[in-house]
């Protein structure tokens, strides 16, 4: 027999064994549209936060989920789904008319998410800060040119010049996420590439972005 083959099939098992509870299966629903706090992921679900712990536990134990430190407030952890050998375990979403991508400075994430979504799917997409720096990142326009993404007139805007109320407002930085008045429907939890100032990090947030836009475009296809 052949032991790989066997030990993938009981690594699936194991997922599968571990996802049988529903309410382990629904944290990983939320999760596969964007990161949340236990705090937040309890409020939704309704369940006591001990037993969202037990959930949350025995997920990362499998490496479906890991926990991640906030930029902002660095008391708060955010959850985040991993890619599996299960593939998608997830339902199809409402399709929004439009889709609001929203950072601090929109300098980078936010403008960057934008023009990768354009490739992606035929919904439209707009971008806003909540602090919006006076231009473009440099390493977001040099990120944008060795991935073909199209950055032409883009500038930093306000959140509130931009967004409507039927957006789906996805929040791309942690700041932003956690300003108080400002509701995301989902919330990604990307490092800022302006922080660190390298192509490497402004790269990895482009295939960042790729990995869950590619994964969450396809699923909005409810009228």
């Amino acid at each position: 027999m052949d032991t790989e083959w066997m030990a993938a099939v009981e690594r699936r098992a194991a997922l599968h064994a571990a996802l049988s509870d529903p309410g382990r299966l629904a944290v990983v629903d939320l999760l596969s549209q964007g990161d949340a706090s236990p705090s937040e992921l309890a409020l939704a679900l309704a369940l006591p936060s001990n037993l969202l712990a037990h959930h949350v536990n025995v997920l990362v134990e499998h490496g479906l989920v890991e926990r991640t430190r906030s930029e902002g407030d660095r008391r708060r952890t955010y959850l985040r789904l991993l890619p599996s050998e299960l593939g998608p375990v997830t339902t199809a979403l409402l399709r929004p008319p439009r889709v609001l991508f929203v950072c601090t400075a929109n300098s980078a994430r936010s403008h960057l998410a934008v023009a990768v979504w354009r490739r992606t799917s035929e919904i439209p997409a707009a971008s806003g800060g909540t602090h919006p720096a006076g231009a473009i990142a440099p390493g977001a326009l040099a990120a944008a040119a060795r991935h073909g993404l199209d950055l032409r007139g883009a500038e930093p805007r306000t959140v509130d010049a931009v967004r409507r109320d039927d957006d789906l407002v996805i929040t791309v930085c942690d700041r932003a996420h956690e300003e108080v008045g400002l509701r995301a429907d989902v919330h990604w939890s990307l490092p800022d590439p302006v922080r660190d100032g390298s192509s490497d990090a402004f790269d990895r947030t482009v295939h960042e972005l790729d990995r869950r836009i590619g994964a969450l475009a396809p699923r909005l296809v409810v009228a």
